[in-house]
């Protein structure tokens, strides 16, 4: 395993630092769109606003998600672990690391991952 070179970790680092940025601005500007919104309405006015809703919900929630990821990647780039599959513990691809700085996995690992989550979820 070679280590993984500083000037990659920099970049995937302010990669990893606009998206995060990107994400909260989405969902800031979200929530001032689901805020601006005309309560009231006929029956049919409310069930689109339901659906935004809904929708802001769903989005928010896989956004939440992403951030998770970010922060981590952020940590382990403090604690000098970025880079290393949590599968094989092998180094990550730096094309996978440029594409998904967050990424925790190599592309081996992923396939190892996703081979055993369908080898448990058919015993289920």
């Amino acid at each position: 395993m070679t280590t993984i070179s500083q000037d990659l970790i920099d970049q995937c680092r302010d990669k990893l630092i606009q998206t995060k940025s990107d994400i909260l601005n989405r969902v800031q500007e979200a929530r001032r769109n689901l805020a601006t919104e005309e309560k009231g309405g006929d029956e049919g006015d409310q069930t689109v606003r339901a659906l935004a809703e809904s929708e802001f919900l769903r989005m928010n929630e896989r956004l939440r998600k992403q951030l998770v990821e970010i922060e981590m990647a952020l940590h382990r780039i403090d604690q000098g672990t970025y880079g290393i599959c949590e599968e094989t513990e092998e180094n990550i691809e730096t094309d996978r690391l440029l594409a998904i700085p967050w990424t925790r996995l190599s592309i081996e690992g992923a396939e190892i991952r996703e081979s055993m989550d369908k080898r448990y979820a058919s015993t289920r």
